[in-house]
């Protein structure tokens, strides 16, 4: 399965100049994990790190998930040297380059280019590796429609909140949680939004960042639903903690799993022939029509995704 389709409900955050954490990553259960050589590295760390995160990706022992590195943004001296490291050594392993600080199309299309030239000097496939561009400030999300198709590479759009946050001046120190003062609604509602948005425009995921504070898994838990409610596919965690609560918030409760599939199976048999060629039934006290059907390949899709599976089954009313 291509990983543009493939769930991101926990995107797990690792050191990319540790080992161990990198080790230990491989057996966890998150759908996507990103090997850090930004922010978790530091600068004189960097060139090790590249060499660590490169050897880790070729070597056995990784599950299901997907893996990404994030490299230094292009506004420092670091951006190619990563790119072309990492790709060149491990890139036949690698999913996806997560892009941070990107503020226009032009960072993605350079990102674009550079994949290009290293799949072809390495025999690889060219544009297979995706780019999840993370947006962290005002004018990120002002160019956001032109990030999400600066490229046929770009599979996912990734909140940055701490970034963002100092951006734009927010009064708060506490990544996540609402600026005081602000007492009613949600102060992030118009940038998850406008993510959201593009992302389902352009066909792609929205991912949330993170939520800093790790040992409180319940605070997570909330921080997590507040953007599963708005439809965001994930979000990332930075503790092992954190992982199934993300997978269970973004993964559909069983009884609407099931409801989705019913309406799905009511919704075909009934406008069919053998049905009556109806566009509008009732399913139990629920009418159901195309609207109906939209909405539950929805709900059924992410829980497929996820390894869901049913547990009623449709009967025709002919069949009772």
């Amino acid at each position: 399965m291509s990983s543009v389709f493939r769930p991101r409900r926990s995107v797990l955050a690792v050191p990319g100049s540790s080992r161990k954490m990198i080790d230990k990553a491989k057996g966890l259960p998150a759908d996507e994990v990103f090997l850090d050589l930004e922010d978790a590295v530091a600068p004189l760390a960097k060139q090790e790190a590249r060499v660590t995160v490169a050897d880790a990706l070729a070597e056995n022992g990784w599950g299901e998930q997907i893996k990404v590195v994030r490299v230094n943004d292009w506004t420092t001296e670091w951006t190619h040297t990563d790119v072309a490291e990492v790709v060149g050594r491990a890139g036949a392993h690698l999913d996806a380059i997560l892009l941070p600080k990107v503020p226009d199309a032009s960072h993605v299309q350079a990102l674009d280019l550079l994949l290009t030239q290293i799949e072809k000097a390495n025999g690889l496939e060219v544009g297979r590796i995706g780019i999840e561009p993370q947006i962290e400030n005002a004018i990120g999300l002002t160019n956001i429609n032109a990030i999400a198709t600066a490229s046929p590479r770009v599979q996912t759009l990734v909140f940055g909140p701490a970034d963002f946050m100092a951006s734009i001046n927010m009064r708060t120190l506490v990544v996540g949680e609402q600026p005081d003062g602000y007492d009613r609604g949600d102060a992030y509602h118009h940038i998850l939004m406008t993510i959201l948005m593009a992302a389902r425009a352009h066909g792609i995921q929205a991912i949330d960042g993170p939520y800093l504070q790790i040992r409180d898994v319940e605070a997570f838990r909330r921080s997590a639903q507040r953007t599963a409610a708005l439809g965001f596919d994930g979000k990332w965690v930075l503790h092992p903690t954190q992982i199934d609560a993300a997978n269970e918030v973004f993964s559909p409760r069983q009884g609407d799993f099931d409801r989705a599939e019913l309406i799905l199976d009511a919704y075909e048999f009934h406008t069919s022939a053998a049905g009556g060629g109806r566009g509008a039934v009732m399913l139990g006290d629920e009418m159901i029509d195309e609207a109906s059907r939209k909405m539950a390949l929805v709900i059924s899709a992410k829980g497929r995704a996820a390894g869901m599976t049913r547990t009623s089954e449709f009967t025709p009313p002919d069949e009772r």
